[in-house]
């Protein structure tokens, strides 16, 4: 199994760690970012951790990382994660306006991924 990060879950993740330092301080971020680190080498091993749950996607599948949800894709032996949000926010809506854009992400990661 592999895990890969599209370039907005890149982006979210940085944005996560300007807050948290911003917010709580650089030893602070970093344990938050350790923790995410840990989570993603913990899918990576154990992909049957995700969780789908049609409240917030029928195409997606989630997993909660301390105060965030991964937002993830699965094809194959592959885990992307899509984007990273906050466990606050009203997930399910967001997600709802956010999933025709991470469908075309997906499709574009696995034509990428796969190609021959």
């Amino acid at each position: 199994m592999s895990i890969h990060l599209s370039k907005r879950a890149a982006l979210d993740l940085d944005e996560i760690d300007q807050y948290s330092i911003s917010k709580w301080g650089k030893n602070v971020a970093d344990d938050y970012m350790q923790s995410i680190d840990f989570a993603l080498q913990t899918l990576k091993e154990n992909p049957s951790l995700l969780r789908s749950n049609t409240a917030f996607s029928t195409v997606f599948s989630l997993y909660r990382v301390r105060e965030h949800y991964f937002v993830c894709s699965l094809h194959n032996q592959n885990i992307v994660v899509l984007t990273v949000k906050s466990g606050n926010l009203d997930l399910p809506s967001r997600l709802f306006e956010l999933e025709p854009t991470l469908i075309k992400e997906a499709e574009f990661l696995y034509s990428q991924l796969f190609k021959k």
